[in-house]
């Protein structure tokens, strides 16, 4: 099967499309001919060699966990997919790797509706995950204020939209010129920075996604390091609020929220907005937007039938 790789730690230039042996599906996986995948600033990251997960990795590697597709097929104890269903979702997230190919094997999936564009879905898997598990796990209930902190990005736009389906008000922070795009997600736009308390005054419980050291104010915004969640600061801890890594760290995942996704996708009341699709060829093109330092607007796709 084709797909995309890299045989050396370095910048984008070092991925290269090739050949590789196609994966077959063990109990509880299906695999997918892939239509669409993601690109993220994690895929990135492992790429370049300077994250310390980039250790376990064995080169060549195949980049990207997100991905959707036909499936063809199917391993052992797998109820209601059949052979030619269309779905999405994502590899076993621990190999962080192998789906920007020609085939992938994924290890949690949900049925893809029409209303949920190729591209879209290709993108999402990690990020309805990722969104549905730190919901869940700041036990969000309908009526609350919810800060998501870093609501622009490919994960705060999805966290956002899903709130808000769950009956909360969504106030999310971006940089100046995110803020229509922000709005448009539903959310009541605030910028980016420093300060943040000055410009928040209250809020039942936050989500600091950007990793820039806003903690302490999300601290004192919701009165509670309890209530607050981070996905990205390492200080988290330090400072008593939770640091949610999933799967990684053995958390309960919120593999469950992609069919809920695609239900509110059906009714127009969700989508992955996306900041920029490229062909699977030009995958080093999606991973320089993707560690670039401006500001992120969605997701990154690819299209692997191109």
């Amino acid at each position: 099967m084709f797909v995309v790789h890299y045989s050396s730690f370095g910048p984008p230039e070092v991925l290269r499309t090739g050949e590789a042996p196609e994966p077959h599906p063990g109990p509880g996986q299906i695999r997918i001919r892939v239509r669409a995948g993601g690109v993220t600033p994690v895929d990135a990251a492992l790429r370049s060699g300077t994250t310390a997960a980039a250790a376990r990795l064995e080169l060549p590697h195949v980049p990207g966990v997100d991905a959707a597709g036909v499936v063809d097929e199917i391993g052992d104890a797998v109820t209601l997919t059949n052979v030619g269903d269309e779905v999405f979702g994502a590899v076993d997230v621990r190999t962080l790797g192998g789906a920007n190919a020609q085939f992938a094997v994924l290890t949690f999936w949900s049925h893809r509706p029409a209303a949920l564009p190729w591209h879209q879905a290709g993108a999402a898997g990690t990020s309805v995950e990722t969104a549905t598990r730190v919901l869940d796990r700041l036990k969000v209930r309908a009526g609350q204020t919810l800060l998501v902190d870093g609501a622009a990005g490919g994960v705060g736009s999805v966290v956002v939209q899903l709130a808000i389906a769950r009956g909360l008000r969504v106030i999310g922070t971006a940089r100046a010129e995110n803020r229509s795009f922000v709005e448009s997600l539903g959310a009541q736009p605030m910028v980016y920075g420093p300060d943040l308390r000055a410009r928040v005054r209250q809020a039942d419980v936050a989500l600091d996604i950007a990793g820039k050291g806003s903690l302490p104010e999300l601290i004192a915004i919701t009165g509670s390091a309890q209530r607050v969640l981070s996905l990205a600061d390492l200080a988290a801890p330090g400072l008593g609020v939770a640091l949610s890594l999933g799967a990684l760290a053995g958390e309960p995942g919120g593999e469950h929220g992609l069919a809920e996704a695609a239900r509110l996708a059906v009714e127009g009341r969700f989508r992955v907005p996306l900041q920029e699709v490229f062909e699977l060829k030009d995958a080093w093109r999606a991973h320089t937007l993707a560690e670039a330092p401006g500001p992120r607007r969605g997701k990154i796709a690819l299209d692997v039938e191109a």
